[in-house]
């Protein structure tokens, strides 16, 4: 199983916008990829936006990206933690 650990960029955390950004780019994935936060919270499908909202993850807060496919898992794992380590809430330039 790979897993990739990152700290959310997002100035509001893991809620509404840049969790549909992150749920969107997941569903693009060859791969599953699940997504778990700290005091037992997930792991959770990370295409799922309801579930990834119910992690009520914080900005800054570190998060475990996982996944048991091992051929596009890694691809997958790299693609969604650069993205969670943007802030997804900042206004595009």
């Amino acid at each position: 199983m790979a897993e990739r650990r990152v700290t959310i960029g997002s100035s509001v955390g893991l809620h509404a916008r840049p969790a549909n950004l992150f749920c969107t780019a997941a569903g693009k994935q060859p791969a599953k990829v699940t997504i778990a936060a700290s005091g037992d919270r997930g792991p959770v499908d990370a295409r799922s936006i309801l579930s990834v909202l119910g992690l009520g993850v914080q900005s800054g807060e570190e998060v475990v990206l996982a996944s048991t496919d091992d051929a596009d898992g890694e691809a997958a794992l790299d693609a969604l933690a650069d993205l969670l380590a943007q802030d997804l809430d900042a206004a595009p330039a």
